[in-house]
């Protein structure tokens, strides 16, 4: 395949768009490919705010003595949920299935809950971390009588209509809540680098405004409590394609005289990196809904996911991977939208609309 910036002209459709994309790429690539590493202790990186909208990026300890925090769930990321607000002087009562896991968390001042309904009536903001909001709901509804006057943060992965229903539950029994997601790992908890989008209870989310921003970038969406949700599963949706684009690259080179390893540091890395500076301009189209050839077109995209398809065979790996944005780039051609830019696609997957 010709370098991206080489000298060679390609051959057909499929080499000027990838002239055309490499070339975009370079006008509109404007911020750094380097990215600097996470510190790996979170506590020791100081505090800092930078306000957009309605986000809050500034985890801040203003008025952590009148706020308790119970946490819920004493796994990695509920782990470390709590080993944050500690350190940051909040009063925290945590509770788990299984009794004394996660025993460091006392010599932090950790409170421990002899049963689920005492942890929850012990704090004003309760904090779960499960498997999914299912379970969440399933635990909770086991003492409905301990959600009055309280605030329920669900940080779970979830579906937006149990978060929707979670919701309506916790309100009809004196309640408030808001649903949320963790965009980041347990290192990056409180650091700008994880992601707190949350939705439900706008009173929730004013009082609880400071304590949430704890954990992170925190970006109150709105009162649909299903929205945070709606947003973790399409930022998730867009990890698992980028992960499916990794798992196909490397299987094509098996066998051949390089590495995996190379392939990834040395090329996939550092394209993938320039065209993730491409994607805001790609969503502004579509916000828009203008779709002039700026980047590349649909038919001219096809052409060159055709030519990956026949390599990848040759090379003796099957396509299932990619078929499907072939069969969606074939659909839009089809459909008369083939000189458009590629990103008309999304309209092609949105016009197909499926049941629940």
């Amino acid at each position: 395949m010709q370098r991206a910036g080489g000298d060679g002209d390609g051959d057909g459709m499929a080499g000027h768009a990838r002239q055309d994309m490499a070339g975009t790429v370079r006008r509109w690539s404007v911020l750094p490919l380097a990215r600097s590493a996470s510190p790996a202790k979170t506590e020791q990186r100081a505090p800092t705010r930078r306000t957009h909208g309605s986000t809050e990026e500034r985890m801040t300890s203003d008025h952590t003595a009148d706020t308790r925090v119970t946490v819920l769930g004493l796994g990695r990321m509920g782990s470390a949920i709590t080993e944050r607000y500690l350190r940051a002087g909040y009063p925290t009562t945590v509770w788990n299935r299984t009794p004394g896991r996660a025993a460091h968390l006392d010599e932090l001042g950790a409170g421990r809950a002899e049963s689920l309904a005492g942890a929850i009536t012990a704090g004003d903001l309760i904090v779960l971390s499960h498997i999914d909001t299912a379970g969440v709901a399933a635990l909770l509804e086991t003492v409905p009588d301990a959600m009055t006057g309280r605030t329920v943060l669900n940080v779970s992965t979830g579906r937006p209509d149990d978060a929707r229903a979670l919701a309506t539950w916790i309100a009809a029994r004196g309640g408030r809540f808001l649903d949320g997601a963790i965009l980041g790992m347990p290192a990056t908890l409180g650091t700008p680098d994880a992601l707190i989008p949350y939705s439900g209870s706008v009173e929730a989310a004013a009082e609880h405004r400071a304590a949430i921003a704890e954990l992170g970038a925190a970006t109150y969406l709105g009162t649909d409590a299903g929205l945070a949700a709606l947003h973790d599963m399409a930022v998730l949706a867009g990890m698992y394609g980028m992960f499916g684009g990794f798992f196909q690259a490397t299987a094509m080179l098996g066998g051949e005289p390089t590495t995996a390893h190379r392939l990834t540091a040395e090329f996939l890395v550092p394209w993938l990196r320039a065209l993730l500076d491409v994607l805001p301009t790609l969503a502004a189209e579509l916000d828009a809904d203008e779709f002039a050839p700026t980047f590349a077109s649909i038919a001219e995209m096809g052409a060159v996911l055709e030519t990956i398809r026949g390599v990848s065979r040759e090379q003796g790996v099957p396509t299932d991977l990619l078929d499907p944005m072939q069969r969606l780039l074939a659909a839009g051609v089809q459909h008369g939208l083939g000189a458009d830019n590629f990103t008309r696609a999304v309209r092609v997957v949105r016009d197909h609309t499926v049941p629940a």
